[in-house]
């Protein structure tokens, strides 16, 4: 019997405990076995290529995982992926595919860097917090306008924010190397570099910034937002049936509209860090592709904000492994995109298996065939 099958027949009403159960072992099984098919899959593109896929595993743990540094750079990535995710994973519970986070990301970043120098003379207890609220706000319009041209036009979100992404990039140029150009910046535009008072400094006792704890903050937010309120609870209705949530009276543009807007102001806050805390001013740099691994961590959290948390951490240590391997085994800079795709190849694979794996029968026999 599949997870959706019927339990109240003769019988069988002792077993509608396991229903709960089985959908967390199949949401946790399905992941990992996609993971793993994706890691064999690749392997077997290495041996192809006559590398070794023993060497190159070894690789990415020892510089994600194997020391203390490792950590630190693996940490320090993993911040804009828990935000970045998020802003993939919160629209996700509408039943909607948002996988332009990339845009906001930037837009968010050259929000900071160019509001940075106007407010340089400020304290730094009102101009932080002002700068990441306007990096949220801009993200937020960003991404809630393609909720908007979903609910009110029926534009396809998905090919709406993807598009609207490389409209972003586009428009960070222009400002970065136009309006908003440090004139000192010569070989590679950038705005105004930030006063020493408006940077984000690191945790006590490590090299990582804050903006990993507001991230981990961020999830735990957007947990207990779609699991323990009545306006995730709502969004849940609608994500399953559009039509059942209307003749409800639910608010269903609204959360449209609401739910992109709170994933793309996360998202927003991802480029505030980047410039606050990393590279000191907006530039290029900002367009690093954090946008788009961060929907691959949504997808193999299956949309929850708790499960982001490792996955982001797991997929900012293969991240952090990409120049060691490079250098190590004469591969390409693009293979740990390579690796990501045959993951998320898997990991939609795996889709199809959900609601088809016996799995309360399995657990009602204790888990005997």
């Amino acid at each position: 019997m599949a997870i959706g099958a019927d339990i109240t027949g003769p019988g069988r009403p002792a077993r509608a405990w396991l229903l709960p159960l089985a959908g967390r072992v199949e949401g946790f099984v399905l992941p990992v076995a996609a993971l793993l098919t994706g890691f064999l899959a690749f392997a077997v593109f290495l041996l192809f290529l006559g590398k070794s896929p023993v060497d190159f595993y070894a690789l990415v743990y020892k510089a994600g995982f194997g020391t203390a540094f490792s950590w630190t750079n693996t940490l320090s990535r993993a911040a804009p992926l828990l935000f970045a995710a998020l802003c993939v994973a919160i629209p996700a519970r509408l039943g909607l595919v948002v996988i332009g986070g990339e845009g906001a990301i930037v837009l968010g970043g050259v929000m900071t860097g160019g509001l940075a120098a106007a407010l340089a003379g400020w304290p730094a207890l009102i101009a932080m917090p002002l700068l990441a609220i306007m990096a949220a706000v801009v993200g937020g319009l960003w991404i809630g306008a393609v909720g908007a041209l979903r609910q009110w036009r029926g534009v396809n979100e998905t090919i709406a924010s993807l598009l609207m992404a490389y409209i972003a990039i586009a428009l960070m140029n222009h400002l970065v190397e136009g309006p908003l150009r440090d004139p000192a910046s010569l070989n590679k535009p950038s705005t105004a570099p930030l006063a020493e008072t408006l940077k984000v400094g690191d945790l006590p006792g490590w090299n990582v910034h804050w903006g990993l704890v507001l991230g981990i903050l961020g999830c735990i937010f957007a947990w207990v937002l779609i699991e323990r309120t009545t306006l995730g609870f709502s969004a849940r209705i609608a994500g399953g049936n559009v039509r059942a949530a209307q003749v409800q009276g639910l608010p269903v543009g609204k959360l449209v509209i609401g739910f992109t807007a709170l994933g793309g102001a996360f998202a927003g806050l991802a480029g505030y860090f980047e410039v606050s805390a990393v590279h000191g001013s907006a530039n290029a740099s900002l367009a690093s592709g954090y946008g788009y691994t961060g929907i691959l961590v949504a997808f193999l959290a299956r949309h929850n904000p708790l499960a982001i948390i490792p996955v982001a951490l797991l997929l900012a240590g293969f991240e952090a492994s990409s120049g060691l391997v490079q250098r190590r085994m004469d591969l390409p800079d693009a293979t740990m995109l390579v690796l990501q795709g045959f993951v998320f190849v898997a990991i939609l694979a795996s889709e199809t298996f959900t609601g088809r794996i016996d799995l309360v029968g399995w657990l009602s026999k204790g888990g005997r065939a």
